[in-house]
């Protein structure tokens, strides 16, 4: 009976380990230390494991839950030593020595790192070879047959490294190694074919980047998070950035498309989605703050992230896309009426202007000082080319604080109190929470720019009467 135990205990002990990992190590000239196991994580790193080395160099990092894949880095007195990966085979030895890790690392029990290590060799056989060549291609003094000869030879040994990793991909095209390689290699896109009248489809190129964006790069696969650059967000990001109509219907349809290709793997899920709300809860371009609240209404107020979110975090998301909706761009703006500085209600409907500047403004505000000056500038020079009219919001309560910065200042427009509203607080109307902020708006008071930048309202007016005036032509055909 007691043999019977044992044999399961073997057994229950060998089922476990096949579930977890066993990293064992061997460093000579490594003793009597504590050492890490650290994972990168989009831009991040992170310790995951603890070891203390023993004095012969050993040390094993273990535990009965598999790690989840990627690149991984040895962490010695806060220093990476070197970097491994972990793919499916998740129980292996390193061996080495302090006197050079890579050059006389050895690995057994494991495929994977075997080839990362031997990759890692190959280019730096080539990098040494590559040397020459390009101290003759930085040299001013060198004759161009020179840097010709020295560019084909360069070319050559890129190719070399290319027929290596193709191979390497070809052969072992689920290790860790191979999806870390194709993940990184470009597209190549080929030469537009010719119409049957001899041209060209300029958009084909373009046309065949965007489709074929993601061949060799796996969204869904999670281990390409962890990964020493952060490809995975730089991806995404040239994505939408570049290949997507920065509008936010086109781009909120390029994100659900995305997201329905890695729906299957949660870890992909939640950061394809988290690394899209960072991205659009301050964009860059005018207009796709809408992407955040989409997001928002989509993937948290529906409870499709509950499975990781926390209702902290989601209280914070819901806030801050209450906020954004108030006042987005394409919205009607919401009718504000306030005291003048003789006490006298001014509504922003009665405005009859084709163009209407909201300018929300503190008097103790320093970029509010420096950016004063600017509109009223903008604002004598072309109120009367652009027939428009400025309705600046004071935030603070002091009317006479108020009236001190529009004599400073010289603000020749309509100047009210914030505080003083028979419509209550205007940052339940505006997404105006920090000062100096800017909305434009046309004659039917429909948002058409928010917070650009004063520099820009000229440039801004003069493209959007274009496009006005090319929608009325395309209207009249």
């Amino acid at each position: 009976m007691r043999i019977v135990v044992v044999i399961v205990g073997v057994l229950l002990s060998v089922s476990s380990w096949a579930q977890g990992y066993k990293i064992d190590f061997k460093i000579k000239g490594l003793k009597d230390t504590t050492t890490y196991l650290g994972y990168y994580y989009g831009e991040s790193t992170y310790i995951k494991d603890t070891a203390r080395v023993s004095a012969t160099g050993e040390f094993q990092f273990s535990a009965l839950t598999s790690l989840p894949q990627g690149v991984y880095f040895l962490v010695l007195n806060k220093t990476r030593i070197f970097e491994m990966v972990v793919g499916s085979d998740q129980q292996f030895q390193m061996e080495t020595s302090t006197a050079d890790y890579i050059k006389n690392m050895k690995v057994t029990g494991d495929d994977d790192n075997r080839i990362f290590f031997e990759n890692m060799m190959f280019n730096m056989a080539r990098n040494q070879e590559a040397t020459p060549f390009f101290s003759v291609m930085n040299d001013e003094s060198a004759a161009e047959e020179a840097k010709n000869s020295a560019r084909a030879s360069l070319q050559k040994i890129n190719e070399k490294v290319f027929a290596y990793q193709t191979g390497l991909i070809e052969k072992y095209p689920k290790s860790m190694t191979a999806r870390m390689l194709k993940a990184t290699k470009p597209i190549e896109v080929p030469d537009p074919p010719k119409k049957a009248d001899g041209t060209i489809d300029s958009t084909f190129q373009y046309k065949y980047y965007r489709q074929h964006f993601f061949d060799n790069f796996d969204i869904s696969d999670d281990a390409l998070i962890r990964l020493p650059k952060p490809f995975y967000a730089e991806k995404l990001t040239e994505y939408l950035d570049k290949l997507i109509v920065p509008h936010p219907d086109s781009v909120m349809n390029a994100i659900n498309a995305l997201a329905k290709r890695v729906k299957n793997n949660q870890e992909t899920y939640k950061y394809l989605i988290w690394n899209a709300v960072l991205t659009y809860q301050n964009p860059k371009i005018m207009g796709l703050d809408e992407v955040y609240v989409r997001l928002y209404d989509t993937y948290f107020a529906s409870g499709e992230m509950d499975f990781w979110i926390s209702d902290a975090i989601k209280k914070n998301l819901k806030d801050h896309a209450d906020k954004l909706r108030l006042s987005l761009v394409g919205q009607t703006a919401k009718n504000l009426i306030m005291q003048d500085q003789n006490l006298v209600l001014k509504s922003l409907y009665d405005i009859k202007k084709k163009y209407t500047i909201i300018f929300f403004f503190d008097p103790d505000c320093g970029h509010c000082r420096e950016e004063t000056p600017k509109l009223v500038d903008f604002y004598n020079g072309n109120k009367d080319r652009f027939n428009l009219e400025v309705y600046a919001v004071s935030a603070d309560t002091s009317m006479q604080k108020m009236k001190d910065y529009i004599k400073e200042m010289k603000m020749p427009w309509i100047t009210v109190n914030g505080p003083r509203s028979t419509v209550g607080s205007y940052q339940k109307l505006y997404d105006a929470f920090s000062t100096p902020t800017m909305y434009v708006l046309d004659e039917k008071k429909k948002i058409i720019a928010k917070k650009p930048p004063i520099e820009r309202l000229v440039d801004f007016l003069e493209n959007y009467e274009r496009m006005q005036k090319r929608k009325e032509g395309a209207g009249d055909e």
